[in-house]
């Protein structure tokens, strides 16, 4: 039997190279099984379910979330299936492990009167103004994630059938379109503004940052942020803020649920019908509030 280190070192290989998960939640898979082999003393054999639902319940007794605990029973799954497969464990006792679902609270979004008044700003000419209105406009038109923003690359943009090629989670392509101010947007700064940011390191990057390189995550959410600053009313949120509001709009316009999924990369339509939820709960709002009789 392997000792726990070697045991971390092979999953960890597992996960990046056969789970193909990102950085993230490998860091995050790594941590929760290594307080669980904490738990149990690093006797692997001892993980059966008796033990899963002991230090799970620790776990909710200690006041962690949710989210956190649907996390590390996924976690923990995964891992006893690679563990079994290996011969370190006798059975699967994760084949045996509730589900424990993570809280989904309604996302913040903006209306459709917020969203126009953030991305009707004046005409900009310096490099700096016309990516940041490019970023905002591409978020919004396409409703992709802040990290599939940052590794966009000029030729991702097809300007002629207005799609933009986005690399997703596990590492999935889709098409997804865009209108006509998102196009314009990204014109402007392509030809007016990127040109003067490039420096010998940036490569084909749509979106650099002042030093030339390509842009990160941080970087546009502090864009987003303080572009809501500017408009009365609207929610201090994130990019993923405007991922929210792209997909309840497009579903307030009448898209279908299916159409939406495909646009924001969701493998499952269950992670897609959180937006009508948003919606159902706007059309209450609006009942409550002109209603005679409501």
């Amino acid at each position: 039997m392997p000792d726990v280190d070697e045991v971390l070192a092979a999953f960890e290989k597992h996960l990046q190279f056969e789970r193909d998960l990102s950085p993230h939640t490998v860091r995050a898979y790594l941590s929760d099984m290594a307080a669980l082999l904490t738990h149990l003393g690093e006797e692997l054999p001892g993980l059966d379910i008796a033990a899963l639902r002991g230090w799970l319940a620790g776990q909710h007794a200690a006041g962690l979330s949710r989210a956190t605990l649907a996390r590390r029973t996924a976690c923990v799954r995964t891992f006893t299936a690679f563990a079994h497969r290996r011969g370190w464990l006798a059975d699967d006792p994760g084949l045996l492990l509730g589900s424990a679902k993570a809280e989904r609270p309604l996302p913040a979004v903006l209306d459709q009167q917020q969203a126009q008044a953030v991305l009707d700003t004046p005409q900009a000419s310096e490099p700096k103004e016309l990516r940041d209105q490019a970023i905002m406009e591409l978020l919004y038109a396409t409703g992709v994630r802040v990290s599939e923003l940052c590794a966009l690359d000029v030729d991702d943009v097809d300007r002629d059938r207005h799609v933009v090629r986005v690399l997703g989670k596990g590492r999935k392509e889709r098409s997804v379109p865009f209108g006509l101010p998102a196009l314009r947007a990204v014109d402007r700064w392509c030809v007016h503004g990127r040109p003067r940011w490039i420096k010998e390191g940036s490569g084909p990057a749509l979106f650099l940052g002042v030093r030339g390189g390509r842009i990160d995550a941080g970087t546009v959410r502090r864009v987003v942020h303080a572009r809501l600053k500017q408009v009365d009313g609207a929610p201090d949120m994130g990019p993923h803020g405007l991922r929210h509001s792209a997909a309840t709009h497009l579903l307030e316009g009448g898209a279908d649920l299916r159409s939406v999924q495909e646009m924001l990369g969701h493998a499952s339509l269950n992670t897609t019908q959180i937006y009508t939820h948003v919606s159902i709960e706007r059309l209450r709002a609006a009942y409550r509030q002109a209603h005679p009789r409501a």
